[in-house]
This record gives C-alpha cells, structure tokens and sequence, in this order.
C-alpha cells in the first residue's frame, strides 16, 4: 500500500515544480507566489507545504536545476587553456545566478555557506563547481605551488565577490567578466 502513496506524492512533488517553473518563465523567480504555484498545479495550500516549507525552499529546487544544467554545459566543452577562457566558460554561470537579486540572494543563503541544516540542490552545484574547476586547472597553465582544490575554492570565491560587486552601486563601473578576469589572473597565474 505505500507505494501508491509515495507514487502520488512523487507526482504531487513533480506538478508544484512544473507549476513553478512555468511561472517562473512567465513572470521570473522573485514574482512566484505560493498561491499561484497551488491554483496552477491544483493542489491544496497545505499539501504545498507538505512537499516544501516555503517558496525558498521550492526555489532551491528549481535553480539548483538551473544551476545544474548551466554546469553540464560548461562541463561538456573543452578545459580553459587561459584565464581568459576559464571567464568565458563561467559566464552563463553569472548570468544566470546574477539575473535577478532575488536569486543571486537565494544562492547565497543556499550555498552551505549559511550553515544551513540540509544540504539541497544549490549548496550541491557549488561542490559540482569546485570539482570541475579542480579539473581545469590539472590542465592548464595555472600555478601549481598551491594545491588545485585550494586554487578551486579561489575560483569560487573570486567568483561570487564579482557577482556581489554587480550588485553594488560602488562598484558598478566594471563588468563581472572583466572584475573576474582581473581577479583570476592574480589568483592563478604563476608569478613570473
């Protein structure tokens, strides 16, 4: 008997996201709205809240998906050979995680960093990032005094500090790829 029950739950599950995502093509993440969410899946307010404890909570799901369909594609092409690359590679990474202050927030609040009891979707793409920038750089050109994880978790870093600074009106004056880029190169490169 409970595998008709864990069957109908998994659907339920599977229609809120569905539900969610549509309108997030709709109106974009920070707009969604439980109720809407709910009224388009035709489901219960509370059977919402049986699958998830909050809109935040659906929304780790959703751009940790995201996420991890941005980090196949990066994934799939070839090793940056230079710190120009490695940018390049990371720029439909920052797009995406900057393209509403809604998410780049949410990202932030989900990435582990907050010590947050769970682990989900988001805080797993950033040990799925480090691993495939652990990767580039046994490849490239980039110093090997420093140990590639610890290089990795610069990338990381330097990387988050160029999306936040996007959000800054001090520092609005240089593109995320180019502030990026500038913190790589002194990060990465072997000192001459």
């Amino acid at each position: 008997m409970a595998e008709p029950v864990q069957k109908r739950a998994r659907e339920t599950r599977a229609r809120l996201i569905a539900a969610a995502d549509a309108l997030v093509a709709e109106r974009g993440f920070e707009a969604l709205r439980v109720e809407e969410v709910v009224l388009r899946a035709g489901v219960a307010k509370g059977t919402f809240f049986s699958h998830f404890r909050d809109k935040d909570a659906l929304m780790d799901q959703l751009v940790g998906a995201r996420i991890n369909g941005i980090l196949d594609e990066i994934e799939a092409g070839e090793a940056p050979r230079d710190v120009d690359e490695m940018v390049a590679a990371l720029v439909s990474l920052m797009r995406f995680m900057t393209c509403e202050r809604y998410v780049f927030d949410l990202i932030l609040r989900y990435s582990g960093a907050a010590a947050v009891e769970e682990i989900g979707p988001i805080a797993r793409t950033f040990g799925r990032q480090m691993d495939i920038a652990v990767g580039w750089l046994h490849e490239g050109p980039f110093r090997r005094d420093v140990p590639a994880d610890l290089l990795a978790e610069g990338v990381q870093a330097f990387l988050v500090q160029a999306m936040a600074l996007h959000f800054c009106m001090l520092h609005s004056d240089q593109a995320m790829r180019d502030r990026l880029a500038v913190y790589l190169r002194a990060w990465l490169m072997p000192a001459v």
